[in-house]
């Protein structure tokens, strides 16, 4: 167990300039219209120097907020903050000498080539002209972008974008690095390069790092982590220590003759069942202390699987809040038919091909998906995904193949198509200047709603969806968990039987990810046919079948547990869903610069 939290203020004793953070009750309130959010209470923390410190929290949970405070672009209410000595509210110049910053959008220009963008961000620092070309040649070999000095940094991937942000921001080297969610929306490849990076900085230089995440797998990677809970420090200590305080707690279940989503449903509301998601064929499911295993119904089975660091985080945050229920079921689609009632295909996919000029995004793949089945598209980033989804919503035409969605050929149908379906978009696409009731008043109407029909629908959205308290709220400032509800709302307003997910939870905390998949697994029970991209390997699970795509053509596809033992090797035996993942990923890789040699 984590040793217990010492919440003194730091000015009570002397402080310790080797210490990268000494955080001593640091209280941050905010306006948000008529509400007034408490982004941190009283919070009081230290991190150790040469070391990464992870900082995990839930959406709200102030994580955003602290980094802002600790680089002096905002004023605490009370309390201090101290990086190496110095007090940031005092001299805050000073600390910001100190430390880089890269913000969860970082500000890369992309109508600038990469090697301007560093020029820009070295004019920016006060970088010396004799000192640039040492550096830039450090980063870009760091980084992997040596041969992209002249391209578009807007023609970068999403993970070679991340990197040239870091690299951008380590052009003046910082005692204290903070990276606030440097791997939101990247993919698994370029997320591992990533933190390779990170531990070279840490290791190679002495560098301290601040880190917050979403990815409960990153925070496990971190020397210690700090817990925070609407505002408040939750847990503090070396991740194997919140691991281990789960040991006997966690199983794989089965159940003869029922599916995995309809035994998640059944197990997660029981008491005694702190938390049950699906893996694969199986549900992953801990049990509170007090729960011993033959407590569950006679028709599950039970196998002990070593606990890991996402469900300590889940029991705590549990334990502050047992009422917390599970998400109501949405409602069946109207027209959709329940699971396994059909196995015709409802998506259709035939030597589908994408042209843009002489470069082929999508090239000649093929595929199809069943009624009620949730099928995910995963890849690297570029792989060609979104372009396929784009195709498949009838957004953008193919330049070959053939395309069926519910019956209907989209070369000839696409309006009649789109009416079929619903879609959430990968980035928060509702408006962000009118309020939660006005967004899903505007979105009824563009689905030709109503009267008395578009009142019922609204109606439904609030409540199963919990925006009541928040229906006034401008959509901008909602918190990324509550956005990612109104958006789903918003897909679901006219009962499509097609839903379309592109990367739908890209920066959700796990609590929020939890819930969204919750109701996605009411729909395909209820018959709803889910397609879905996604860059969290863990998501990949929840999928009946998926496929795996590289440089526009799918590599394999198959059931998770398929997949997974494709990716199985000597060094991997027992690989996960990432690992899969990236062993197919670099042996295509292998592939195509040995037939370039």
């Amino acid at each position: 167990m984590p040793p217990p939290l010492d919440t003194r203020a730091a000015a009570d004793t002397p402080l310790d300039a080797a210490k990268p953070l000494v955080i001593a009750n640091v209280t941050r309130r905010f306006r948000i219209g008529q509400r007034i959010v408490n982004a941190l209470g009283a919070l009081s923390a230290e991190t150790a120097p040469g070391l990464v410190t992870g900082l995990i929290g839930p959406d709200g949970a102030g994580k955003t907020t602290l980094m802002r405070l600790i680089c002096g672009l905002l004023r605490a209410d009370a309390g201090s903050i101290h990086v190496f000595g110095v007090d940031v509210r005092a001299a805050p110049l000073t600390v910001q000498g100190m430390i880089s910053y890269m913000p969860q959008r970082f500000g890369l220009y992309e109508d600038l080539t990469v090697r301007e963008n560093l020029d820009l961000y070295a004019d920016l620092q006060g970088v010396p002209q004799a000192a640039r070309p040492g550096r830039y040649g450090e980063l870009l070999h760091m980084t992997g972008l040596a041969g992209f000095t002249q391209r578009l940094a807007g023609k970068l991937s999403g993970g070679m974008k991340q990197k040239l942000g870091l690299a951008c921001t380590l052009l003046r080297p910082p005692r204290l690095l903070l990276l606030d969610e440097p791997t939101v929306g990247v993919d698994p490849v370029s997320r591992r390069e990533l933190w390779e990076i990170v531990s070279q900085l840490v290791r190679g230089s002495g560098m301290s790092v601040l880190l917050s995440t979403a990815y409960l797998d990153e925070a496990a990677r971190c020397d210690e982590v700090l817990l925070l809970h609407e505002g408040q420090l939750i847990g503090a200590g070396k991740p194997d220590d919140f691991t281990q305080a789960m040991a006997g707690r966690s199983f794989q279940a089965r159940a003869a003759g029922q599916s995995k989503r309809a035994l998640q449903a059944a197990l997660a509301p029981l008491p005694g069942v702190t938390d049950a998601v699906v893996q694969g064929e199986a549900v992953r499911l801990i049990l509170a202390p007090e729960m011993a295993p033959d407590m569950l119904p006679d028709n599950v089975t039970l196998t002990a699987v070593p606990p890991r660091f996402e469900d300590r985080f889940v029991d705590l945050l549990k334990a502050r809040n047992p009422a917390a229920a599970p998400a109501p079921a949405a409602p069946r689609a109207a027209g959709a038919v329940p699971a396994g009632a059909g196995a015709g295909a409802v998506i259709e996919v035939q030597n589908l091909v994408k042209q843009f000029g002489a470069f082929r995004a999508v090239d000649d793949i093929s595929f199809s998906v069943r009624r009620g089945e949730i099928f995910g598209l995963l890849g690297a980033n570029g792989a060609g995904k979104s372009t396929t989804f784009r195709m498949l919503c009838g957004l953008l035409p193919a330049s070959a193949g053939r395309l069926r969605v519910d019956g209907f050929d989209l070369r000839g149908a696409a309006a009649t198509a789109r009416g079929r379906l619903g879609y959430m978009a990968q980035k928060f696409s509702l408006y962000g200047d009118l309020s939660v009731i006005q967004n899903l008043r505007f979105f009824a109407a563009a689905y030709g709603l109503s009267g008395a029909a578009a009142a019922a629908r609204i109606g439904w959205a609030v409540r199963e969806f919990d925006l009541a308290p928040l229906r006034d709220a401008t959509s901008r400032d909602l918190p990324l968990g509550f956005k990612q509800r109104m958006a789903l709302a918003c897909a679901l307003m006219h009962e499509p039987d097609i839903l379309f997910l592109d990367e739908p939870t890209s920066g959700v905390d796990p609590m929020a990810r939890r819930e969204f998949w919750q109701r996605i697994n009411a729909l395909a029970e209820a018959g709803v046919t889910v397609l879905v991209t996604t860059h969290f390997m863990e998501e990949a699970e929840y999928c009946d079948r998926l496929v795996i795509m590289a440089q526009g053509r799918i590599l394999a596809s198959g059931t998770p547990e398929a997949l997974k033992q494709a990716g199985r090797s000597a060094a991997q035996p027992n690989p996960g869903m990432e690992d899969a993942f990236i062993a197919l990923i670099m042996a295509d890789s292998a592939k195509t610069r040995e037939s370039a040699a």
